[in-house]
C-alpha cells in the first residue's frame, strides 16, 4: 500500500517599512502586549479586516433611469417577448 505526502506549503513574507503614527502605535502595542502577541499579528488583523471589507463593499446599486412618459405603448403591456421585439426592430431591418 502507498502512501502520499504532500509538502508543507511556505507563505512569502516580505519585510516592510511604514509610518505609524506615536500614538497608535503605543495602543497597538498596548493590545499586543495585553493579548499576548506580536505587534505583527495586530498590524494583520488591521490589515485583513481593511482588505475584506473593501473587498465586500456596498452591493451593486442599478442607477434610477426612469424617464417622463406615458407609459407603455399600446400593445406593449399585453405583448409577448416576441411582439415587443418585433416593435423595438420594426423599420430597422431586424
Amino acid at each position: 500500500m502507498g502512501s502520499h505526502i504532500n509538502p508543507p506549503i511556505w507563505m512569502a513574507t516580505i519585510k516592510t517599512t511604514i509610518e505609524i503614527s506615536d500614538p497608535l502605535l503605543r495602543q497597538a502595542r498596548k493590545l499586543a502586549e495585553r493579548e499576548g502577541v506580536t505587534l505583527r499579528t495586530i498590524v494583520e488583523r488591521g490589515l485583513n479586516r481593511v482588505v475584506s471589507e473593501a473587498r465586500a463593499g456596498e452591493p451593486f446599486r442599478l442607477r434610477r433611469a426612469s424617464v417622463k412618459g406615458d407609459g407603455l405603448q399600446p400593445g406593449v403591456a399585453e405583448g409577448t417577448w416576441a411582439q415587443v421585439r418585433e416593435m423595438i426592430y420594426e423599420g430597422r431591418g431586424g
